[in-house]
């Protein structure tokens, strides 16, 4: 049973525990035996002390264990005499005297780890005992028959019982004490239903002998004294499970049957702790046989629980107040009898009052002894306290068949009174006895409120995770290594459980986790439990209500009161136009942080619905049921972000819009500006996740809800309203664009209405949402939108002139001839916002910019390119000048471009024709004379040419902006000039971190572009210009990001689309001018990324040349540049091109390798570096399979003019042959490729029939290299000519 910090047997556990224990067990003969010869020391044991007597026993029955292990062993010899029977057989006296015996074999029984074995055996022994008794009864008890007497005869008041009885019991009352497996409730069943059956047996007897036998005495040791204890407990038990105690009182009145058992019972209680409840579980079970008189009469009355409720509440006894609630609810006596340990009157008012649970508090405090395991008294105190609450939730008929009982013990207790009792007993009980005290009392809060939570109902539940408890949770689950962690987690996980799917609960529980903690519930205890929960709401009316809560929780200025500093909870009326970062005191802050998770959850409630966002798989009706469910909340949310972050009340705290029908409150105390900002932020997200499920709904045809109609209109509504002002006071500028653009809004919205769906309708939206963006980016930066939105108004009114026609903006338009084009204004309006956008308004730029990126002119397109072109940092190398000289090559290869935003130009030249470093030929290529760039009137095709003219300038941006106007100049670089004014004040690397988004924007924009334009002029301007950006960005160590995103774009969006430009304005040269530029970075760059982004500029840029089919002539300049990048590769070991790029090269474009076959010949009979040479053999021999050996559907013409080529080109290769098999090279790999080679040209002749042809240009003093190097190849051809 353990000590007294273990758990306390119940009665249930006395009677019933999985205790083992081998019992005395020896038939009768084998008694005998035992006892001849010993006869003497058993007198002589009766005459000794309790102790010594116990002591002799003991050895005795050691040797009766003994002798039962000697008779189990198989016997070989013959029994000698006087040996044992068996176990089977009865008492050897009583078989030969022909009367019923008792066969010891049921105690050995009763001890059996099996529960029917033990039944079984307690069911033989009381009907062999039954006949014994009958038996004996009925005989002279003077006649002895002979019979042996298994014990001596006592004075134990067994005197009508039979010798073998009398013998059980004592053995049974014995065995209860065993501290074997399985013995304690094998003999307690024993006892139990032995003395039930047999009259004969008196109880005072029994008990007296429960004494007697299991006496404990100060000499005992511990565990000695303990199973004697257990053992009375055990034998007490099986009394009162007998029944023979209401029995024998309901025969003879006058009997003190009862209160002996209550004063034995009552004297273990107080022996040991552990004893207690399971004491007065034992009365309580005798008490339930007993009538409500009896109890009031016989129990109540005796002196000893009299003694034991005077002194319970001051010792805190828990098992006193158990018995007296059990009492009480068995009697419902409203008399003193339980002293002060109840209430009188009694009821459940009185019972849970704040000054009786104090009064009884140590009784709580006192039941943890029996940890882990839940004192008795918890359950029946919760169920007192919550059994009304289901009384409450039933009907009249169902209430009025309760019972009269249960009517008078909670008489007058209403739901009021209800919640009121559940709150007493939580503070008094929960939060200042046990939360405030040792671990295992807030253990046993938390199992106490684990058996609260499932009774209670949704109003209560806010009172049980109160701020105390809250806290002290918190306090557990940050601290892994807490003692009290893992049963933390149990309530935690126990929570989950019990919140299920019911809403209410799940609404409750999170508002008060998070309303106690701040908001910080999660952070704190580094647990998902909120999220998760939040995470739930998955269906309109869940996240309705939980919005409701939320709204209501957010102006409770009572939310935050655990802080100390809360007295000081005084708002300045003013604090909110300061600086965010001003510190606020500690009570505020706990405000603000509450608030600030209402912010940042609402919107994250509507996205719970989004879980089946694939709506064009859905049909019809449930896209629809999806859309209405969808605004309805996302409605909920947007009023309460729009009253809270953008509205103040004027007067008071509650304004009633009559126009909307709704009343709307505001916090006491007015909300900081940072809250404000957060509202008006997650305005702009709410707003984006609705333009983009709007798209998503056109795409498939379906009417929705326009969300930002609704905004526009309840924003207008509440800002008419005389009594509602803006969270701030805008300056005029602000307030200009403010109502312009609710203006243009309202009249784009009634437009759109009448325009059917398509392009017409998506731009309207486009605009709509912009404009919309642009009210809540002027409301949250003050002075900074305000220009750009009176621009995009005036922009969007020329873009639809017919629907603004009645619009008067007149002051804001540009007039005269110089009126730069529409397209270039919204470009740089547009752009103009990219700098510092949010991401929902930088969609609403991408909307409206896909929406008229058709129209975009050429000037609008340059302008966003020289964004991207853009760089503050400085190159790591200056550009040099170099030489012509090809030794002094490396001197270039790690040249950069000079610092584009040096203000002070540069107009240095360098010779075009020297070798600098590809990287900087490519971007050379890109730089060109800007100055007409900006020309609005500019053609495409002259802007295409001016990139390739700028080969002799190498700056950057001294070039491009020398000739620009001033206006033209402000309009451009706007966009641009608050970084460069940063740049000054916080370095170059603040606004260089700035500047990269904002390109990254650009690029977004430009894709866009590229998606819809795949095969436009223009697409070469926008390639020319990110080669150079995204060569820039390796020469500078820009953002990886950047280069990602560059190179991303030109491979997927130019350089691997199907369509390509095709257009015949595109001017030859300028394609061969990239070509060189690329052909040389291909040649010439240190940089791996760069090489191979020039080789795939090539591929592109011939496919384009290809697409044209230029005349032979005219691809004269091609083919220059190509002989050009070969030359310097086989004469200058610098050169970086690779064989395998030439060769990928003439399989796309197989038409170059026929201008290639004989300069390559030529060249590679005069090189000197033998590596080159074999690397251009590959070259050739591609050339060859390609072009020369004939291919399936070759036309005459084609094959005739390839023969001639090949004719002509004979003379060549049978010298490039002759040098190569005379000096053959020392590697045996490059042996092996000269063989091949040529190996393939004698191929190449013989199916092109020109052998007779080969062997006239063929030297005779030349055959027999030939011969010895290659054998039968060249011999097939020899000998085909002379047959």
């Amino acid at each position: 049973m353990g000590s007294s910090k273990k758990t306390a047997p119940t009665s249930a556990d006395v009677l019933d525990s999985e205790n083992h224990v081998s019992v005395d067990e020896v038939s009768a003969s084998e008694k005998e035996k035992i006892d001849e010869g010993k006869t003497e020391s058993l007198e002589d044991a009766r005459s000794l002390k309790p102790m010594e007597r116990r002591k002799k026993r003991k050895a005795l029955d050691k040797g009766r264990h003994q002798l039962d292990e000697e008779k189990k062993k198989p016997r070989i010899d013959t029994p000698c005499e006087g040996a044992a029977l068996a176990d089977s057989q009865p008492a050897a006296s009583l078989a030969s005297s022909g009367h019923p015996g008792l066969h010891m074999n049921v105690f050995r029984d009763l001890a059996s780890s099996d529960s029917l074995v033990r039944e079984a055996a307690a069911e033989s022994l009381v009907l062999e005992l039954s006949e014994v008794q009958k038996a004996y009864e009925k005989k002279d008890k003077r006649e002895d028959d002979g019979a042996i007497q298994l014990e001596a005869e006592k004075d134990d008041g067994l005197e009508d019982c039979a010798p073998a009885l009398r013998y059980s019991i004592r053995r049974l009352i014995r065995g209860v004490s065993s501290t074997r497996e399985y013995a304690r409730q094998g003999f307690a069943l024993g006892l139990t239903v032995v003395v039930r059956a047999i009259p004969a047996i008196k109880l005072s007897s029994v008990m007296k002998l429960t004494i007697d036998l299991l006496e404990v005495s100060s000499s005992m040791k511990g565990q000695e004294a303990k199973d004697n204890l257990l053992g009375r407990l055990f034998s007490y038990g099986s009394l009162a499970r007998s029944g023979r105690i209401a029995t024998d009182w309901s025969k003879n009145i006058d009997t003190s049957v009862i209160k002996e058992f209550i004063t034995h019972v009552v004297s273990l209680y107080g022996k040991k702790r552990y004893l207690g409840e399971p004491a007065v579980s034992l009365i309580c079970d005798v008490t339930d046989q007993l009538s409500s008189e009896v109890i009031l009469n016989e129990v109540l009355k005796t002196t000893v629980l009299h003694d034991l409720f005077e002194r319970a509440a001051e010792v805190g006894d828990p098992d006193a107040l158990y018995l007296a609630l059990k009492m009480q609810e068995k009697i419902q006596v409203d008399g003193k009898v339980f002293g002060k340990l109840l209430p009188c009157p009694f009821s459940a008012e009185s019972f849970f009052s704040r000054d009786y649970l104090l009064y009884i508090a140590n009784c709580f405090k006192e039941s943890t002894f029996c940890l882990p395991r839940l004192h008795s008294l918890c359950p029946v105190v919760v169920n007192m306290l919550t059994s009304e609450i289901t009384t409450h939730m039933e009907d009249d008929a169902v209430r009025s068949a309760s019972g009269k009982k249960q009517k008078k013990i909670w008489k007058g207790c209403s739901s009021e009174d209800i919640a009121k009792n559940i709150r007493c007993f939580h503070e008094v009980v929960i939060e200042e006895s046990l939360l405030q005290s040792s671990h295992d009392r807030k253990f046993l809060a938390f199992q106490i409120l684990l058996l609260m939570l499932p009774k209670l109902p949704i109003s209560c539940i806010k009172v049980v995770l109160s701020e105390k408890f809250v806290h002290c949770l918190m306090d557990i689950l940050s601290n892994r290594d807490a003692w009290l962690y893992s049963v933390a987690q149990h309530f935690i996980k126990e929570l989950i459980d019990l919140i299920g799917d019911d809403i209410d609960r799940r609404v409750s529980v999170i508002i008060s986790l998070q309303k106690h903690s701040s908001g910080k519930f999660d952070i704190i205890t580094k647990t998902q439990l909120v999220k998760g929960l939040v995470a739930k709401f998955n269906t309109v009316p869940g996240c309705l209500q939980f919005v409701q809560s939320l709204m209501s929780l957010f102006v409770d200025d009572g939310t935050v009161t655990d802080e100390p500093s809360d007295q000081s909870h005084t708002t300045d009326e003013n604090s909110d136009l300061g600086a965010s970062e001003d510190k606020e005191t500690s009570g505020s802050g706990n405000i603000d942080s509450l608030k600030n998770w209402i912010i940042d959850t609402m919107p994250r409630i509507q996205k719970n619905l989004n879980q089946n966002s694939d709506v064009k798989s859905m049909p019809h009706t449930e896209i629809v049921k999806h859309i209405e469910a969808k605004f309805q909340v996302q409605t909920g949310i947007l009023k309460f972000l729009v009253v809270q972050g953008l509205f103040s009340a004027s007067l008071g705290t509650e304004v009633t819009s009559f126009e909307l029908q709704e009343k709307f409150k505001w916090p006491k105390a007015s909300i900081s500006s940072l809250l404000c900002s957060m509202c008006i932020k997650q305005l702009q997200s709410l707003l984006e996740d609705a333009q983009k499920r709007e798209n998503q709904y056109a795409s498939t045809g379906t009417k929705f809800d326009d969300l930002g109609s609704y905004f526009m209109c309840f924003l207008s509504t509440l800002h008419n309203i005389p009594s509602v002002s803006l969270y701030r006071i805008l300056t005029n500028e602000d307030e200009k664009a403010f109502k312009r653009l609710l203006k243009m809004e309202s009249k784009l919205s009634e437009e759109g209405k009448k325009v059917r769906p398509g392009p017409v309708a998506n731009k309207f939206h486009a605009f709509r949402y912009l404009l919309i963006q642009l009210v809540l980016q002027v409301l949250l930066h003050p002075g900074e939108f305000s220009e750009a939105a009176l621009e995009m108004i005036i922009c969007f009114k020329k873009a639809l002139p017919p629907a603004f026609a009645d619009c008067d903006f007149s002051d804001e338009e540009y007039d005269g001839d110089d009126a730069p084009e529409l397209m270039d204004v919204l470009v740089d309006t547009l752009l103009s916002l990219l700098p510092q956008s949010t991401g929902p308004l930088f969609f609403a730029v991408e909307q409206v910019f896909k929406a008229c990126c058709d129209d975009i002119t050429d000037a609008g397109l340059v302008q966003m390119l020289r964004v991207v072109k853009k760089d503050l940092k400085r190159p790591r190398h200056p550009i040099a000048d170099s030489d012509d000289d090809d030794e002094e090559d490396d001197d270039f290869l790690g040249i950069e471009e000079a610092d584009e935003i040096n203000e002070v130009g540069t107009d240095d030249a360098v010779d075009s024709d020297s070798h600098a470093d590809g990287s900087e030929e490519l971007i050379r290529s890109a730089t060109d004379d800007n100055k007409n760039s900006d020309s609005s009137g500019m053609d495409i095709v002259e802007a295409i040419n001016q990139l390739a003219k700028g080969d002799n300038d190498l700056s950057a941006s001294g070039d491009s902006d020398d000739d620009m106007d001033d206006d033209a100049m402000f309009r451009m670089d706007s966009y641009i000039t608050k970084i460069f004014k940063e740049r000054k004040l916080s370095g170059s690397d603040s606004a260089q971190s700035q500047l990269i988004p904002f390109k990254l924007r650009v690029l977004s924009l430009l894709e866009i572009y590229l998606q819809k334009n795949p095969g436009k002029t223009q697409v070469l301007t926008v390639y020319s210009y990110l080669a150079k950006a995204y060569v820039n960005s390796h020469m500078a160590d820009s953002s990886e990001q950047l280069k990602q995103r560059i190179g991303g774009i030109l491979q997927k969006k130019i350089f691997k689309v199907k369509d390509y430009p095709k257009s015949g304005d595109i001017q030859l040269h300028t394609l061969e001018t990239l070509l060189e530029k690329n052909l040389k970075s291909a040649s010439r760059s240190h940089h791996k990324t760069i090489s191979l982004f020039a080789q795939d500029s090539t591929f592109w840029l011939l496919k384009i040349i290809h697409a044209r089919n230029f005349s032979e002539s005219e691809l004269n300049g091609v083919i220059n540049i190509f002989q050009n990048a070969l030359t310097d590769y086989l004469n200058c070991k610098k050169s970086r091109l690779k064989a395998g790029f030439i060769k990928e090269v003439i399989k796309r474009q197989s038409w170059l390798g026929l201008f290639f076959l004989g300069f390559l010949l030529e060249k590679c009979i005069s090189t000197k570096m033998e590596f080159r040479r074999i690397e251009i053999l590959d070259i050739i021999e591609c050339i060859i399979k390609s072009c020369i050996i004939p291919s399936k559907g070759e036309t005459n013409e084609v094959a005739a003019s390839r023969s001639k080529l090949f004719k002509k080109c004979l003379s060549a290769a049978c010298e490039l042959i002759q040098v190569l098999l005379s000096n053959m090279p020392e590697k045996k790999s490059r042996r092996l490729v000269v063989r091949r080679f040529s190996t393939q040209f004698l191929h190449a002749v013989s199916v092109r029939k020109l052998n007779n042809v080969f062997l006239k240009v063929l030297k005779p003093d030349s055959h027999s290299v030939w011969e010895s190097q290659l054998g039968e190849s060249f011999l097939s051809i020899k000998y085909s000519r002379e047959k």
